[in-house]
């Protein structure tokens, strides 16, 4: 089993959307698929030119020429992961640019699925597998996923791939001081483990698994005190470093 993992966090390896994409792709291989890894940072993707040549003059491929020619190929992977921080209501830039220079898989031909028109798609796709959203957020409430959800499902829903769930974690901030200062979260990163093994061994993570990876870590009203005192703490580090400098 192939799996294809696209993080578009600014801080890659280091950022807190990692805190549950990494243990994640662990679970995946230690469960015997070869995953591959893209962080969108690394990548020099050009916006989508909306002149339809992938289309209409070359047909199933780009015109243009950068990193996407790296990506392409590994699209016919059985799962996709993306994995983006949740910025104001959706995916972070670095990913909605990937997505759209995707459209070489679609035709330009329409048909009926699930009573909706749709694209029909070319082979650069498989149609039918499975794809996952990891995300996380500073805010303490699960709806805040809510619009990227329905972008993420109505993303499969046009590529005829099926949205097998998504790992979802809240106070992502919170989550990393935490685990900085050795409280008990283990259980939050071995279920996300966890759940990259059941994808890979059953082809489905357990609902039981998902709520465990977003569990509260405190009552809200700790929350919104503990994550001021965070950033008020980086915003007087910050004011002290620039008065030693100037």
């Amino acid at each position: 089993m192939k799996v294809l993992a696209i993080s578009s966090s600014p801080h890659m390896d280091k950022g807190n959307t990692a805190l549950i994409l990494n243990p994640f792709l662990d679970g995946m291989r230690e469960a015997g698929a070869e995953v591959e890894l893209f962080y969108t940072k690394k990548l020099k993707i050009k916006p989508c030119q909306g002149c339809l040549s992938c289309w209409i003059k070359t047909p199933g491929r780009c015109v243009q020429t950068d990193d996407m020619q790296m990506v392409y190929p590994s699209l016919r992977a059985d799962i996709w992961v993306f994995a983006t921080p949740l910025y104001v209501d959706g995916m972070a830039s670095g990913m909605k640019a990937l997505l759209e220079r995707m459209m070489p898989g679609a035709q330009p031909f329409v048909e009926m699925r699930d009573d909706h028109c749709r694209h029909l798609y070319r082979g650069n796709y498989k149609q039918g597998n499975k794809t996952v959203l990891v995300s996380n957020c500073g805010f303490w409430e699960m709806d805040t996923f809510h619009p990227l959800l329905v972008h993420m499902e109505a993303i499969c829903r046009n590529m005829g791939r099926e949205f097998t769930g998504a790992l979802l974690r809240t106070t992502g901030p919170l989550l990393k001081n935490m685990i900085q200062m050795g409280k008990a979260v283990d259980d939050i990163l071995e279920a996300a483990k966890e759940a990259g093994h059941q994808l890979v061994r059953d082809g489905r993570m357990s609902p039981e698994t998902l709520k465990t990876v977003s569990r509260d870590l405190v009552p809200r009203e700790s929350f919104l005190q503990v994550i001021n005192q965070l950033f008020q703490q980086r915003i007087d580090t910050a004011k002290s470093g620039n008065k030693a400098s100037g």
